[in-house]
């Protein structure tokens, strides 16, 4: 469990291509600044055309995006923070 008034990185689990839409034409799943919940999806991640979701891990405030839309992950990077509440 992670602590209030804490950061928690959210970490890319396999290496793909960042999606931070569920579409091109769509809203991003959450914007910088949101609130989350444990378990809400923050982005995608493409692999050979299969798609794996990005959850939060700890309820908090969505800080920010270190990885852009369409970025090259690798396995292990950080994709974003979350302020812990």
């Amino acid at each position: 469990m992670t602590m209030p008034g804490t950061k928690s990185k959210v970490l890319s689990p396999i290496p793909g291509v960042f999606y931070r839409r569920p579409a091109p034409d769509k809203e991003a799943f959450v914007k910088e600044g949101a609130a989350v919940k444990t378990g809400d999806v923050l982005g995608l991640v493409e692999v050979m055309k299969n798609y794996y979701e990005i959850k939060a891990e700890a309820d908090g405030v969505l800080e920010s995006f270190l990885a852009n839309e369409e970025d090259i992950l690798d396995a292990g990077q950080e994709i974003a923070i979350i302020a812990v509440q």
